[in-house]
């Protein structure tokens, strides 16, 4: 498989040569609704965290560190061991790990639910088993890995209220799955959207994402300025 650094860059660009829409559009989808069992705002500032696995994380990161109430965001690795917690591992797709996105938020401003909201409707299609678009593997795997008892409830139950709904052609394939540790990845991962703007794979896969936030979310978005 091409890569660049991480995701398929190649294969992104080819897909949108000959007019491949599907996944982009997947991408963009418009009227998810917000869960309907979730915690409300808390009534003081805080900090919680919240680990989401979308394909790569480059497109993640770039959705959730533009969204109004994350206070931090990075990318890394989630699912397998610490020693095999290095991209080099992690793209032979035999670590366990998925490119995930740590989002800290204030939940005085920002709901988990309304983060899982934001993730199943713009930063990926959760649907795709163990790929995304042109990235195939079970790296690039959909997965909400839950710090406690109350966001697996949570996740579970949106994701049972989404499938009853039929919001998606096909089945929700996304794990939902305890976190047992989170690794960050190496440096030139973190910010790689905001950094690299006019790299293909972001304009092409990643860019309308933004686009999409901004669109379905306005009163959420807001411009990167560094935190």
């Amino acid at each position: 498989m091409l890569r660049s650094n991480s995701c398929n860059v190649g294969l992104c660009i080819l897909l949108a040569a000959i007019g491949f829409s599907g996944w982009m559009q997947a991408q963009t989808r418009s009227g998810i609704p917000a869960p309907q069992q979730e915690s409300a705002l808390a009534p003081q500032s805080s900090r919680e965290t919240a680990v989401f696995a979308g394909g790569c994380f480059w497109g993640t990161q770039a959705v959730f560190e533009r969204v109004k109430g994350v206070v931090a965001t990075t990318a890394g690795y989630a699912g397998g061991s610490a020693a095999t917690a290095t991209y080099d591992q992690v793209t032979t797709e035999t670590t366990g790990h998925a490119e995930s996105v740590k989002v800290v938020y204030d939940p005085s401003r920002i709901t988990y639910g309304k983060l899982l909201q934001i993730f199943f409707s713009v930063v990926h299609d959760p649907t795709q088993l163990n790929r995304q678009g042109p990235d195939v593997g079970t790296s690039y795997r959909s997965a909400i890995f839950y710090l406690d008892e109350e966001q697996r409830k949570i996740s579970t139950e949106y994701i049972m209220q989404l499938d009853a709904a039929k919001v998606f052609r096909k089945p929700i394939v996304t794990q939902v799955v305890p976190l047992k540790g989170f690794y960050d990845a190496e440096s030139y991962h973190q910010d790689y959207a905001l950094h690299n703007p006019d790299n293909p794979y972001i304009m092409i896969c990643d860019r309308p994402k933004i686009d999409a936030l901004r669109k379905e979310f306005p009163d959420l978005f807001q411009e990167y300025a560094g935190r």
